[in-house]
Parts: structure tokens; C-alpha cells; sequence
């Protein structure tokens, strides 16, 4: 008897054991997936992390129900690593499954309905809705749940099939539905009795009355000779025909369609240039790179902004990819993504490939194929933090851009890792090396950098030594007293943004907060329209006449009178984006503006065009959130405008001046990257702030040293671990003991700091109440260990009857 372990993708905390026949033993290895039945009825794709003889004690293992794949879709190293990830991040390893495959190749399983064979039904007696179901199954054999709902128009459609089923109807069964459907591409080609020169023109003859026929003929003959397969929708365009002309010819057996499957995402078959030039300053920094690349598996390269680090990365990448190994590039954005995928595909042709949640189930799919085939389209995969989870073949290099980007750690759902550490966890397991690149490194990996761990590199001098951009402090405070603000603008920034529009060049506009005003009050009572489900109050969306919540999502139409009182007299508080694009039109009205936010970037191609349009020098002036402060090259910008820099600094978090400073450094260096100096505008009620003064003096090490000594004192990172144990319930009672309870125990049970349980600065989310406990690790102490007990007792805290409604969920390193 044989057995596989299979792990599913659900939240289990283990895997489980099925058996397998000697034939499937033969055909089965590590990393195949498989479809097995689980629980009552349902079917799930499963991969095979083990095959052994020993039987399981507990419960009887049931058979695989069959095998999916060919081959293994994922490789030994992904294994181990995904089951480093679940033990660190202290997640399922079903979680992580889940989280690392492409949903097309997740298999779900369909209910099938069918009728009985020996059903025997007299339709009088049927229902409406019953007869309708019964009907469309004399029609065809079987029917998918999903497709009875829009038979019968309504969503629940369960109670009427499970009377069919007492009544002895129909049967269901559950089927397994492959949900990756590859590209076909349909051509076309003479039909073979046309071949010989003499029939061509006995063809043309044939076709002389059919004008738009015989110009599909001619436009093929024109194609033909590229000595090329030719396209239906190729052939449609040069000849200016419609494809039901082309059908025409293929109905009188003058053509012959075929079918070709091809990718999804392809950049073409150019080589690309090989062509980079680097200042002194960078070859010098390039050579530092791979010098302290052959002592260290990690390297930091530490480079003000517009230093050109994309180019030593390219340079770097060049290396690696002659010595014929993978090259992975992370990147904190999409947006980013966009933009450097042009520049990959300029320099390094057909040899890129991109992997990130914009693109379509089948794309992940065929980039997920060709980099488990080590093609030569996937030399270098470029892609956003879920790219770490492609099954590398031959990883050489792994370079992680603005790795300070708090984007790369995972929230919700699990598993919440952080992409940096697994990448260099990843880049161990492959024996590859890892370049960390930022002008505003994270305190964690400057701390590694500085103490010996990591190697580091710097470079202080931006590329063709264009000068740092001139950076110029507004007191608000005083602008508002001696009446010189017009809306949001000081008489200095406006000044500034004439300065910048009469020359020509483009204006960036910072404010992180996206809508049209935070707060909306009402003048006569003070009401603040409030969230139903969550304690915080709507923001207001003017462009879609809406308060909307940015939590749930739940939103209403913006009132004209107060709920509370029924006075007209509404009033706004607090501005975001909207309010600035807004009064920019009345301040420039001949200007073009755009906004880059959450609202206006919700499409698949919505960042390409308005980078595109932007680079193309077709808006003037762009506002945006913090998506704009991260490495975007735009060569015409000479002006960027921080709109209020104290949002940031107050923030309730640890990490809050690191924050603000990497920020407002990060959005700075997007002024004056080409040839002039550009300039900085930061408007501040608290000009003399400290972080405030550090980036105006672009001062990393004085705030590095500043946030360093206070981390020590209040025993935060790099000194110290983080985990945090986030509890959710609707009742608030129950929520309050259970909290109580769990953090006694593990007060009890650990010898180390454990802070809590706290209400968060928004304590209710989607009618949950939320309560917090942190637990503090200092570095010397097993890791491992600690964990162990932690789980312990979260186990144990699920064994209570009271409390197994309350979800408890685990947060490492956040």
C-alpha cells in the first residue's frame, strides 16, 4: 500500500495523507498536483509534498481522485521554501499554496446536476422554477450550478435543487473544471490544389466578380512573401477586408485555416542593445557591487535619488544572464513595473518576462510555465513581491529595487510575508546573491549593511552630476496668518508651479490621501457622518457625489442636509487629492492635470497610460499619493510640490519618521533628474521638525542615528522581533475577555515583553472589534522556540469553547 501527503489550499495547520495505487506510486513525484476529494463532496487541488508506505493512524486516507500533471509544476526548492515561509510567518502551508499559485492552475471542482436515468417525474407536478431546471436537462445532459442561477434569475438556487434530489430527479456529482485555457491564434494558408503558378491565375479569374476577395487574395500574396505564418487578423488589417471575407474563401476551399497557440505576453524577438554607457562614479559603484557580491551573499547599494542605479542593475543583470542564470527583479508597485519593462525590453529583447496581479490568470499562467522551463523569454523575470513564488530553475540573481517599500510586506490574506526577507531566504536556497537597492534604505537593512552582515555600496552623486534638487520650506502656519494661501497653495508654491508652466516643464503635486475631504461636519451640531461597520468617519468623494468608506468600502450619496439636525450648513475638513486637482483647474485653468491615485487607477493598463501620457509630456501637472514616490524616472519634472508634510509625521506607528523621511526623500528626487537643478516645495505647519530639517539637508545617517538610539531604548527593530496577534470579533464583551485571557497566558508562558491588549486607532472594521497584543523578541533568543510556545497557546486559547468564534490572526515582522 502506498501513500502520498498532500497539501491543500485551505487554512489547515497540516498536510494530509491519501493513497495512491502501485501505478500512480510509478507516475506520481514531489510537486505534481493532484485532485483528491475532501470533505463530504468536494474536490481540491492538492500537491504532493511526500510518497511513502506508512499509514495514517488517526483516519482511514482515502484515494487520490487523479493526477493532473505530466511532470512536477513545482520545483524542490519551492517546496522547501514555501514551507520555510509557513513556519516563519507562522501561517497553514495550505496558505501559502494558495497564495503562491496562479488561480487557474487551483482546479475548483463544480457541482454537476444531471437528471436520473430512472427518474420518473410527471412535470404537472413540478414548480415553475423546478420545470425550467427539469427542462434545460432534457436539452443537455448535465448542467453547472452556475449556470442554473441565471436560468432561474436568482442567486440561491440550492433549495430547489436539493427538492429535485428528495424527490428522486436528479443526481449531482462534483467535477473538476481546468480553468487555464491556452492562446490559439488562427492563420491561414493556400489550399494546397492552388500551389502551382497556373492555378493562381485560373484563381483570379475565378474570384474576378468577388472584389473584396480577390484584395484578401492580394494582400496575402503580399504577406506570403515574408516567408512568414500568416495571421486572420494580420491579413484583416493590410488588405482592409473584413474576416467574414476571408471565411468566404475559406467556404470555397481556397484557404485553409490552422491554429497556432502562442503567448499571452510577448515582447517580440528583438535581441535588444547591448549599448550602456555608466559615469565613473557608477562603474566605480558597479565594481564596489560585485566586489562585496563575492565576500557576501547580500549586498545594499545606497544611492541618492536619480544616481542611475537602474543602469549598474542592467549591468549587473548583463553578467548574470551570460553565465546563464535566471535573474528575478522586484519592484514595490505595479506602476513601476510599467514603466521599467520598456527599458528591460530595450536593453535585454525577448529575454524578459513580467509576473504580477494585473495580469489575467492564463498570462500568470504561461510566465509560470516558461520560467519552469528555464525558456530563454524568462532569462529575467521582472515583477511585484508575488513573483518570488515562480519555480526557478537556475536563480543567479535577485535584485530587490526601493527595498525600504513598506508595499513588500503582505498583509491580508495570509501568508503576510515580507518579499524582501523571503527573497533572501529564496537566494540562499539557490545559492544566488541579492543586490538591495534604495536612496532611503529601511533602518533594518542599513543596520545589516553598517554592522558587517550585508555588504554595502554607495554612490552620492546623481548621473551626468546634475545637483540634488533645491529644497524650500513653507510655514503654513504664517502663510494662513498674513493671508497669502489661495485654498491649499502658499503664494510660494503657485509662485513656483508659473515659474515651472511658463518654461514648459512639468509639475509633481504630493498629497497622501486620496478622495476629496476626510471629514464632512455639519456647522449647526457638529455631526461627522460616520461608517456603519467601521469607527471611522466617510470621506468624501466629490467627483462621484459620494462619502465613502475606505475600509469596506461602504459608501452613500453625499447629503445636502445633516442627519443628525437637518441643516443645509455641511462643511468640509481636511483635503485630499480631488480638493487639489480641483483648485488646481481654477489656478491654471489652461494647465493640463491629472490625478494618480487609488480611484483613477483601478484598470489593467490605467498606470501605462497615464505614465505614458505623462512621460509624453501631455499633462502638466500630476497629483498624486505616495504611488508617485516610488522610483518613477521623469526627465521634464523641475518642480514637485509636497502639499502638507505633517500628515505623515504624526502616525501612530514606530516606523513613522522613517516613514515621513523616506517619503518626502523618495517624492523629492523626482524633481530635476535630467539636466537642471530641480526644485522642492514642502508646505508644514512644523517647519523646525526634526525630520523635516533631515530631509531638507538630505541627512539619512543623522535620521538613521536619531531613530537607531530611540528603537534601542523602546526595544523595537533591529533589536528586537515583532509579532503581533490581531483578535476579531462582533461581540465586544466576548472580544474583551478572550483578549484578556490570551494575553495573561502568554505573559505566563514567555519571558519576554508582551504589550497589550490594546484598541488600535480604529478599533471596529466591517462590524469586528479588533484588539491588539504585541510581542516583543529580542534578537539573542531562539526564535523557533518562541514561536512553538506561541502557537501553543493560541491552540489551546481554540480549545475554549467561548472563544473559538474570536480569529485570531498572526502578524510577524509587520
Amino acid at each position: 500500500m502506498f501513500f502520498a501527503e498532500i497539501i491543500l489550499p485551505l487554512n489547515l495547520p497540516r498536510t494530509f495523507t491519501y493513497s495512491v495505487t502501485a501505478e500512480e506510486r510509478n507516475l506520481l513525484q514531489r510537486g505534481m498536483r493532484v485532485a483528491v476529494p475532501f470533505g463530504k463532496n468536494k474536490i481540491y487541488t492538492g500537491l504532493v509534498t511526500e510518497l511513502h508506505d506508512r499509514e495514517p493512524s488517526l483516519y482511514e486516507a482515502r484515494p487520490i481522485g487523479q493526477i493532473l500533471d505530466e511532470k512536477p509544476i513545482v520545483t524542490e526548492i519551492q517546496l522547501a521554501h514555501w514551507l520555510w515561509i509557513a513556519s516563519y510567518y507562522m501561517c497553514s502551508p495550505g496558505d501559502v499554496f494558495r497564495g503562491a499559485m496562479p488561480s487557474a492552475l487551483l482546479l475548483e471542482s463544480e457541482t454537476m446536476i444531471s437528471l436520473k436515468p430512472d427518474a420518473n417525474c410527471d412535470p404537472e407536478q413540478l414548480s415553475d422554477q423546478e420545470l425550467l431546471v427539469y427542462s434545460a436537462l432534457l436539452q443537455q445532459s448535465s448542467l453547472r450550478v452556475s449556470e442554473v442561477m441565471p436560468l432561474l434569475n436568482r442567486k440561491n438556487v440550492f433549495p430547489i435543487i436539493r427538492k429535485m434530489m428528495e424527490n428522486n430527479i436528479i443526481s449531482i456529482r462534483e467535477e473538476v473544471q481546468d480553468m487555464y485555457t491556452p492562446k490559439l491564434v488562427k492563420y491561414i494558408r493556400l489550399h494546397r490544389d492552388y500551389d502551382a503558378a497556373s492555378d493562381l491565375q485560373a484563381l483570379l479569374e475565378v474570384l474576378k466578380s468577388a472584389k473584396k476577395q480577390k484584395e484578401a487574395l492580394l494582400g496575402y500574396f503580399q504577406l506570403n512573401a515574408e516567408k512568414k505564418p500568416i495571421a486572420v487578423k494580420r491579413l484583416t488589417e493590410t488588405s482592409g477586408v473584413t474576416a467574414a471575407v476571408i471565411k468566404g474563401l475559406v467556404e470555397k476551399g481556397i484557404f485553409e485555416e490552422y491554429h497556432i497557440r502562442e503567448d499571452r505576453v510577448d515582447f517580440g524577438d528583438d535581441r535588444g542593445d547591448d549599448r550602456l554607457l555608466l559615469s565613473k562614479a557608477q562603474q566605480s559603484t558597479l565594481d564596489n557591487i560585485v566586489s562585496a557580491l563575492e565576500k557576501k551573499d547580500v549586498c545594499l547599494l545606497h544611492g541618492v535619488t536619480a544616481s542611475g542605479k537602474t543602469e549598474m542593475y542592467f549591468r549587473l543583470i548583463e553578467k548574470y544572464i551570460k553565465e546563464g542564470q535566471q535573474v528575478l527583479y522586484l519592484l514595490p508597485e505595479i506602476a513601476l513595473t510599467t514603466q521599467l519593462v520598456g527599458r528591460l525590453q530595450k536593453h535585454f529583447g525577448n529575454r524578459v518576462s513580467v509576473f504580477h496581479s494585473k495580469y489575467s490568470n492564463n498570462e500568470r499562467v504561461e510566465t509560470w510555465n516558461r520560467v519552469l522551463d528555464n525558456a530563454e523569454k524568462a532569462q529575467i523575470v521582472i515583477g511585484a513581491r508575488s513573483a518570488l513564488f515562480l519555480p526557478f530553475r537556475q536563480l543567479g540573481l535577485v535584485i530587490i529595487d526601493e527595498e525600504h517599500e513598506q508595499t513588500f510586506k503582505q498583509q491580508d490574506p495570509a501568508p503576510r510575508y515580507h518579499a524582501r526577507d523571503a527573497a533572501i531566504v529564496l537566494a540562499s536556497y539557490h545559492q544566488a546573491k541579492v543586490l538591495l537597492g534604495s536612496a532611503t534604505p529601511s533602518l533594518e537593512t542599513y543596520y545589516n549593511a553598517t554592522s558587517g552582515k550585508y555588504g554595502l555600496a554607495e554612490i552620492t552623486e546623481r548621473f551626468g552630476n546634475v545637483l540634488m534638487p533645491e529644497i524650500e520650506l513653507v510655514d503654513i502656519k504664517d502663510k494662513y496668518f498674513r493671508k497669502r494661501m489661495t485654498g491649499h497653495f502658499s503664494d510660494t508654491l503657485i509662485g513656483h508651479i508659473e515659474a515651472a508652466l511658463s518654461v514648459n516643464e512639468q509639475v509633481i503635486l504630493f498629497q497622501n490621501r486620496r478622495g476629496y475631504s476626510p471629514v464632512v461636519e455639519c456647522l449647526t451640531c457638529g455631526h461627522v457622518p460616520q461608517c456603519p461597520q467601521c469607527d471611522v468617519s466617510l470621506t468624501y468623494h466629490k467627483f462621484k457625489g459620494q462619502l465613502r468608506c475606505h475600509y469596506c468600502g461602504h459608501h452613500i450619496a453625499m447629503p445636502v442636509n445633516c442627519h443628525q439636525c437637518g441643516s443645509p450648513d455641511l462643511t468640509t475638513k481636511g483635503f485630499g487629492t480631488e480638493q487639489i486637482e480641483q483648485e488646481l483647474a481654477l489656478l491654471f485653468p489652461n494647465a493640463k492635470t491629472a490625478r494618480m491615485d487609488q480611484d483613477t487607477t483601478r484598470g489593467k493598463y490605467s498606470f501605462e497610460k497615464l505614465i505614458d501620457s505623462f512621460k509624453n509630456r501631455e499633462i502638466d501637472i500630476l497629483v498624486g499619493t505616495q504611488m508617485l514616490a516610488k522610483g518613477l524616472d521623469f526627465d521634464n519634472v523641475s518642480l514637485v510640490g509636497i502639499m502638507n508634510a505633517d500628515n505623515m509625521l504624526y502616525y501612530p506607528d514606530f516606523r513613522a519618521f522613517e516613514r515621513s523621511f523616506q517619503m518626502m526623500v523618495q517624492v523629492s528626487g523626482r524633481s530635476g533628474r535630467s539636466h537642471k537643478q530641480g526644485k522642492v516645495v514642502i508646505q508644514t505647519f512644523n517647519p523646525m521638525h526634526n525630520t523635516i530639517q533631515q530631509v531638507t539637508r538630505n541627512d539619512y545617517e543623522g535620521m538613521f542615528k536619531e531613530q537607531l538610539y530611540e528603537r534601542h531604548i523602546y526595544k523595537y527593530p533591529p533589536y528586537f522581533r515583532l509579532i503581533r496577534l490581531t483578535l476579531k470579533h462582533r461581540d465586544f464583551e466576548k472580544l474583551r475577555e478572550g483578549a484578556s485571557w490570551l494575553y495573561e497566558v502568554l505573559r505566563q508562558n514567555l519571558d519576554i515583553p508582551v504589550l497589550g491588549p490594546e484598541e488600535p486607532s480604529v478599533s471596529r472594521i466591517r462590524n469586528e472589534y479588533i484588539r491588539t497584543i504585541m510581542v516583543k523578541m529580542p534578537q539573542e533568543k531562539a526564535l523557533g522556540q518562541t514561536k512553538k510556545r506561541i502557537r501553543k497557546v493560541l491552540n489551546s486559547f481554540e480549545t475554549i469553547a467561548p472563544y473559538r468564534a474570536i480569529k485570531v490572526i498572526v502578524n510577524v515582522d509587520f
